[in-house]
């Protein structure tokens, strides 16, 4: 085989392994680990089963590889933005992580809620992604990476809060990943409304480090009413 017929194969087993990791992610989302079979996946797959162990060696192995490929694109998509003022650095941060949320529903669901909820593995990766956005954010913040005790917890809180809220919004009724309803009343927010909440609500979290740890001092976020300063337009890719 020369050159280019192995550079050839290399494209298609690439090709063809992406194709797996994507079937898999609509299936771990919307599925319990142990309720789906290798043989389950084979069929949603339209492969042989022989494929998937070839490519991961087992069931967990290809769990595994869809949440760290998950892991990746969110924390690539979350901390893109990396020659920008701190505040909008911040505020791009958050946008992005939304952006994430909104266009990979399945994904995100899989990073946050897993599907292995007791696999010490797949708790590590999910504690190292959680990790990541709050040093991501401190950074963006503070210019550094590194972060007192109690920062660290108050930015973990505004996280889990924001994990929390991500998920109701693309799952509930009106939302980018919900049913649509007649009334007005349940409809949820866009992405840039939202973002801008969620931005408010950091910049109270990085006001109270400031109280209790004085050499993290919140950056200085343009000031006015809610909704100014483009806070409601999305800032990453489009809508």
């Amino acid at each position: 085989m020369n050159n280019s017929q192995q550079r050839g194969t290399t494209e298609r087993s690439q090709v063809r392994r992406a194709e797996l990791l994507a079937t898999g992610r609509k299936l771990f989302a919307d599925t319990p680990y142990d309720a789906l079979s290798v043989d389950d996946i084979a069929q949603h797959a339209g492969v042989a089963k022989g494929l998937i162990y070839y490519y991961f060696k087992s069931k967990r192995g290809y769990y595994l590889a869809i949440v760290e490929e998950s892991v990746a694109e969110l924390v690539a998509r979350a901390g893109g933005e990396t020659d920008l003022p701190n505040a909008e650095r911040v505020r791009r941060t958050v946008d992005g992580y939304l952006h994430y949320a909104e266009h990979h529903r399945a994904a995100y669901r899989t990073i946050v809620t897993g599907g292995v909820g007791s696999d010490a593995e797949v708790l590590a990766i999910r504690h190292a992604v959680r990790e990541e956005l709050v040093a991501t954010i401190a950074e963006g913040a503070y210019g550094h990476r590194s972060l007192p005790p109690l920062a660290r917890l108050a930015l973990v809180g505004w996280l889990s809060a924001v994990e929390g809220i991500t998920l109701e919004w693309i799952g509930g009724p009106g939302g980018p990943g919900g049913p649509k309803v007649a009334s007005a009343v349940a409809e949820q927010p866009d992405r840039g409304e939202l973002g801008a909440l969620l931005v408010r609500q950091l910049r109270a979290t990085l006001a109270v480090i400031e109280e209790f740890v004085p050499e993290c001092p919140a950056p200085p976020f343009p000031e006015g009413p809610f909704g100014q300063h483009g806070d409601l337009a999305p800032v990453t890719g489009s809508s």
